[in-house]
């Protein structure tokens, strides 16, 4: 058994050292982190970040939701915590468990959940949750007792995100969006750059010591360029977020730019920024679907990560959109999350706290679907690295700014922003996630591509 130096008022072979035994026999991981228990033992390696575990609540759900979702679940409610650096403790286990190959569902879990589902008034075993008790099982149900984390599953935390209907149905997708993005403007204002972009920046030469403000620059004048927006020309802003590139291309490029969001926290707060800026006859917005978008045909058309809110089944009607909106000769400029062919991209924890629904693929099948539209792919830049600078700056904003978050926001929505901030970061920063712009033009067949 695993057992903790003594300190003073620290209990020895508690509740800790209890957790410790059970992964080092059933699972073959040693605690990568140090962890605390609600009895006050501690187990694992000293001077790391610090799990505390407050409460048996918090094992209670994650050994009903064994990975990511119970972890997640235990962490937003305040049932478990971590003290010092959050995304450290996040690499460290995540590398503990790639090193041992150890799987979601652990046999101590699945032996744990047996015993939770004999628990009287709660429905009877089926076959797929029936297991034969195997010494580990036994020997997890004997913890489970003396931890006394035996009951039913925990509510998830209020915030929790719950959509119905049908997947990707208008009326859906408009509660997701919602649900993410219609948070007041004011937290949105307190984690970004002045210029309110809400994606991928870029560092030239990937420096990081440029400012975050700098880099939204660096990135939305790239993004014109690379579009070869000049004076007069149609812009649609396809996804315009809090309206970066809408402001940028219409007053700094004096394009004509139509903005198009489904978000009406984002759509109010645009045309409030236009007007203010004095460019109300050179950009308009629209609160409404991309199924909906009309106008054109446009120059040129930008999407800054909103294609991940499209799904697999619509990316294709999403492309033949712009292909029709967009005139022979057109430039196209997608900005897109994608994943690596062996990681998942989004899941448990963003699709319950963040975007439900989003979809992310290989860069290469993104490329494939937009040639099928008629699109002609001529270059595509992978920004991953820029992905790791830019979230970290969120983070120190959010942070920094935490005194005026409180304000907006409820505790559990915190600890949701904190964790998400956190793991985004690391997921770019370890390949499991990474972002491209693609940019593409709709041949014109009388003649080359401009």
């Amino acid at each position: 058994m695993i057992r903790a130096a003594r300190k003073p008022g620290v209990k020895a072979d508690g509740i800790a050292q209890v957790i410790a035994a059970l992964l080092a026999e059933h699972a073959d991981l040693d605690l990568p982190v140090r962890l605390r228990a609600w009895d006050g033992s501690e187990a694992g390696p000293a001077g790391t970040t610090v799990v505390a575990i407050r409460s048996p609540q918090a094992l209670r759900r994650i050994l009903w939701r064994p990975g990511e979702l119970g972890l997640a679940r235990a962490y937003i409610s305040g049932d478990l915590d971590v003290e010092g650096d959050l995304t450290d403790g996040l690499r460290r286990v995540l590398a503990a468990i790639r090193e041992k190959n150890v799987p979601a569902q652990t046999t101590t879990a699945k032996g744990v959940q047996a015993v939770l589902a004999r628990i009287p008034g709660r429905p009877a075993q089926t076959a797929q949750t029936a297991l034969a008790w195997t010494p580990a099982a036994l020997a997890a149900a004997r913890a489970a007792a003396r931890l006394k984390v035996l009951g039913p599953p925990p509510p998830p935390p209020g915030c929790e995100i719950r959509v119905s209907g049908r997947l990707h149905s208008r009326a859906r997708d408009q509660a997701v969006i919602a649900g993410h993005y219609d948070v007041p403007a004011a937290f949105y204002q307190l984690i970004l750059d002045p210029n309110m972009a809400y994606s991928c920046a870029y560092y030239p030469d990937g420096q990081p010591e440029v400012t975050l403000a700098g880099a939204q620059r660096a990135k939305l004048e790239m993004i014109c360029r690379k579009l070869a927006l000049e004076p007069g020309h149609k812009l649609l802003d396809m996804g315009c977020g809090w309206g970066s590139l809408t402001v940028h291309a219409a007053r700094d490029h004096h394009t004509q730019v139509t903005a198009v969001t489904l978000s009406g926290e984002q759509g109010g707060y645009v045309r409030q920024r236009v007007r203010g800026l004095g460019l109300g006859d050179r950009a308009e917005v629209r609160i409404q679907d991309y199924r909906d978008a009309a106008g054109g045909p446009y120059d040129a058309i930008a999407s800054v990560e909103m294609g991940e809110h499209v799904g697999a089944a619509n990316y294709p009607r999403f492309c033949a959109e712009l292909h029709r909106l967009l005139r022979p000769g057109g430039r196209l400029l997608i900005q897109q999350m994608s994943r690596g062919s062996r990681a998942p991209g989004g899941g448990p924890f963003i699709e319950s706290y963040i975007a439900a629904d989003m979809t992310m693929r290989p860069v290469g099948e993104t490329v494939q679907l937009i040639e099928n539209a008629g699109f002609e792919v001529i270059g595509v830049h992978a920004m991953r690295e820029h992905y790791v600078h830019t979230i970290r700056a969120w983070l120190d904003n959010f942070e920094e700014n935490l005194p005026a978050i409180k304000d907006i926001l409820s505790e559990e929505q915190i600890r949701v922003w904190r964790l998400y901030l956190a793991g985004g970061a690391l997921a770019f920063e370890e390949g499991r996630m990474g972002v491209d712009q693609i940019l593409a033009v709709r041949r014109d067949q009388s003649g080359p591509a401009r």
